[in-house]
């Protein structure tokens, strides 16, 4: 059941973590509107869509997380990223920080961890 009515798409170029992350968002009652494997599709999706929130890998093929990070905060300003990794380390955080993320799921990720993560970007509670 939709909780909320904040608009999300998920970009990752693995169909398992997509996927996951749909289900995730969706069962915890998410608007899961899109989703791509490229961070071109990313963009595409941003511009067709108008989402409230992007959840975008890092390392993807064509153009990849931290290229697409780069033009959807210039492109689209009022959209939210957060960034979909398994790179933890201090040169990579902060480069995603300072591109514009609003924040960072860290591979392999915990299900309430995500929630959080998301309900805070969006500035949401359990109400609204």
């Amino acid at each position: 059941m939709q909780r909320y009515s904040k608009r999300i798409v998920v970009v990752d170029d693995n169909e398992v973590i997509r996927m996951a992350l749909r289900a995730l968002l969706r069962q915890a009652g998410f608007n899961v509107v899109g989703e791509g494997r490229d961070g071109d599709m990313a963009l595409d999706l941003a511009a067709r869509l108008q989402p409230d929130l992007v959840c975008l890998d890092v390392m993807m093929p064509k153009r990849n997380g931290l290229e697409a990070l780069d033009e959807l905060r210039a492109k689209f300003p009022d959209i939210k990223v957060l960034m979909v990794t398994g790179q933890t380390d201090r040169d990579s955080v902060g480069e995603m920080v300072r591109k514009g993320a609003a924040g960072i799921v860290v591979k392999p990720f915990n299900a309430a961890r995500i929630i959080e993560l998301v309900e805070r970007t969006l500035g949401l509670t359990a109400t609204q």
